[in-house]
């Protein structure tokens, strides 16, 4: 009770400060003689929303608060025009232009609660254990099948978790280093996977004026992404070097003397699992819906023939009716075929029945409800902003910045990206705030543009990553069953590792702007510091020794 408090009197401040600020300017200027817009104050709603995200670490009410901000000043303070842009211009021009999101999300969370319910992932737990035989072997396979799960971070905690503890508790794996993995492979994966719903929520997030499409944006940003990328190596190095550092090493020396960090049973949690589930009833909903997915982005980009809107051709022609579709419709009609041919052939498998089959849209419901809300006020704060004016003022101000200095700018967003994400633990609203920033900082032509959106995107995943009070990293805990604050401590410093490696790979691409250079830098730096790591280890223990 006592932090909730604290934290509201936070809140309470903070607004406080914000309210005055905004008296002091209505009592120095007039607003009917005073503009904002495409000016240094349309950045005002940002920043507020930055600031009290820094402070309080809570982002409904931080980019809340920022679209109110936007909406006085697009006002000029009149009351009734503020409330309108708000609500209109704001949220449910926010919901309505993301509903397709919603429906995603809603359909990815009723598909996890089929799994689980259906007793596939125990399936999979058990298949494992009579398959995988060493220690490297269930490391590998639990980092393999987080990759696979690339839909979803959520659906990813949610199952990986589950899938894997009983093989990782056989090989002697602690607790906190398969949260580890859970954690490194949910967010980083989902985003560098164009079928997922985070290409989805940056797909939104792109203005929509913008001469390219979000989907195609997203996707041409990839190669860029280097800590999502450089995580996997350094798993992968991890793993077949076989030393850790850090408090994970020392969490990883009880599990061998078999305290495995294991928080409890979880008995309350968790439902009994179907034992008729079998592997298949997990594989099977996972490829119809990523095939199912893939096919309805191709069709509604005109993959097929006309796309979705009677216009462009782009038959046969995939780059094409891929960087022409809509992410909004296409993977809400790919989740529905899916989720209706996964209840169909459960029902027939009979390890459900079809009230349990609707019970589920309910609880894939409530577990996006934060997703929903977040998306929500990012891009109704993306609204406001855009109706001030932020990108005219930043494209102009950036074509009078020193061309040298240019060059540091994919760094220095991936930092802001890290603090903001790491503050409000959410990288949707990360990259909800400054995507539409960072597209009017570079021309459609500069080869720049591509590697500033995924610094953003980077940055994002990263802060989300190492926050304590990311959704992501809190199911990571609960997937592994080990103490929240055991399982940040530990993955800290590897986080860290990879963040510094990829901050000097963003200062190499603003100079050199090609992925096929930057990248095996960056997974040469990574190798190289963790054996640098490894043999300071080696030599401290000899000295101690």
């Amino acid at each position: 009770m006592q932090a909730l408090r604290k934290n509201a009197n936070l809140v309470a401040l903070c607004v406080g400060v914000a309210v005055i600020a905004m008296l002091a300017i209505i009592c120095a200027v007039k607003p009917e003689d005073f503009t904002f817009a495409n000016t240094l104050w349309a950045l005002l709603p940002p920043v507020v929303a930055i600031g009290l995200a820094l402070i309080t670490k809570e982002a409904y009410s931080s980019l809340f608060i920022g679209v109110a901000v936007g909406a006085m000043m697009h006002a000029k303070f009149n009351f009734a025009a503020t409330v309108d842009t708000v609500v209109n211009d704001g949220i449910v021009n926010a919901a309505s232009g993301t509903a397709g999101i919603f429906v995603f999300l809603v359909l990815l969370g009723a598909l996890v609660a089929l799994v689980n319910k259906t007793g596939a992932s125990a399936a999979f737990g058990r298949w494992a254990q009579t398959h995988i035989k060493t220690k490297l072997g269930a490391y590998l396979a639990t980092f393999v099948l987080g990759v696979l799960i690339f839909i979803d971070d959520y659906f990813n905690c949610l199952t990986v978790g589950t899938v894997m503890s009983p093989v990782t508790d056989t090989h002697k794996m602690s607790r906190v280093k398969l949260a580890y993995i859970i954690d490194a492979t949910a967010a980083p994966i989902c985003m560098i996977a164009p079928v997922s719903s985070w290409a989805a929520a940056v797909s939104g997030s792109v203005p929509e004026d913008f001469p390219i499409s979000g989907i195609e944006l997203f996707v041409r940003a990839i190669p860029f992404n280097f800590y999502s990328l450089l995580t996997f190596v350094f798993i992968i190095t991890m793993a077949i070097l076989a030393f850790d550092y850090g408090k994970m090493a020392d969490f990883e020396i009880k599990a061998q003397n078999g305290e495995l960090g294991i928080l409890g049973e979880n008995a309350e949690a968790a439902e009994a699992p179907n034992p008729r589930g079998r592997l298949w009833d997990l594989l099977i909903p996972v490829i119809v819906l990523v095939v199912a997915c893939v096919l309805a982005l191709l069709y509604v980009g005109g993959f097929f023939g006309t796309d979705a809107w009677g216009g462009t051709d782009y038959k046969g022609d995939f780059v094409g009716a891929f960087g022409n579709t809509d992410a909004t419709i296409g993977l809400p009609w790919g989740a529905l075929l899916a989720f209706i041919l996964t209840i169909a052939y459960l029902i027939c498998r009979r390890l459900i029945n079809f009230q349990g089959a609707m019970d589920c849209i309910a609880k894939g419901f409530i577990a996006m409800v934060p997703a929903i809300l977040i998306l929500t006020f990012a891009t109704a704060l993306k609204n406001v902003t855009g109706l001030l004016g932020a990108d005219v003022y930043v494209k102009g101000m950036m074509a009078s910045f020193p061309e040298t200095a240019a060059k540091f700018l994919p760094a220095v967003i991936f930092l802001v990206a890290c603090v903001l994400a790491f503050a409000t633990g959410t990288s949707w609203g990360t990259f909800g705030i400054l995507i539409p920033i960072v597209t009017s900082m570079f021309g459609i032509d500069d080869p720049l543009l591509f590697v500033g959106i995924s610094a953003c995107l980077a940055g994002a995943v990263c802060g989300d990553h190492c926050s304590p009070i990311s959704d992501t990293t809190i199911m990571a805990s609960a997937g592994a069953n080990c103490n929240h604050v055991d399982h940040v401590s530990t993955q800290l410093p590897y986080a860290v590792t990879v963040a510094g490696i990829s901050f000097v790979c963003y200062i190499l691409a603003g100079f050199v702007p090609n992925a096929w250079i930057c990248l095996p830098v960056g997974a040469i730096l990574t190798v190289a510091t963790l054996f640098g790591i490894r043999f300071y280890q080696k030599k401290k223990t000899v000295v101690a020794e």
